[in-house]
């Protein structure tokens, strides 16, 4: 097991790691729409999404992996009228490849932000056979 940082996305904001790489895997710890420097994004459900899934990609890209390697996202919003919005954004990211995927609502956020969106991806260093 090891543990990934960067200084490309936002650092842990309590006891935990920005990703951990075990067993083939990449598990992400849920990102926040907050900047590399720990700043808020005070931007529409639109920019706080491509935030967050920028940060994301840069944790991936520091574990060996990208977003296109990712099997499984969660997200979870405090809204889900803003569900539509961020699938459009969503989409911009990942293509026509999706990986699985689970939406769920919830009453608070850390920081009280909207959304939060954590990921398990393939460990590109590792072969697979199915």
């Amino acid at each position: 097991m090891n543990i990934v940082t960067t200084d490309k996305a936002p650092a842990a904001i309590g006891p935990y790691s920005q990703a951990i790489k075990a067993g083939g895997f990449i598990f992400t710890s849920g990102q926040i729409p907050l900047t590399p420097e720990g700043e808020l994004v005070e931007g529409d459900i639109h920019d706080q999404t491509r935030q967050i899934l920028t940060n994301l990609s840069n944790v991936l890209d520091a574990a060996g992996s990208s977003l296109h390697q990712i099997v499984k996202t969660t997200i979870y919003l405090t809204d889900m009228d803003d569900f539509i919005a961020v699938n459009t954004v969503y989409a911009e990211f990942f293509g026509t490849s999706y990986p699985a995927r689970s939406t769920v609502a919830v009453k608070t956020l850390p920081k009280n932000v909207q959304i939060e969106i954590d990921a398990i991806a393939l460990d590109s260093s590792q072969e697979y056979h199915f």
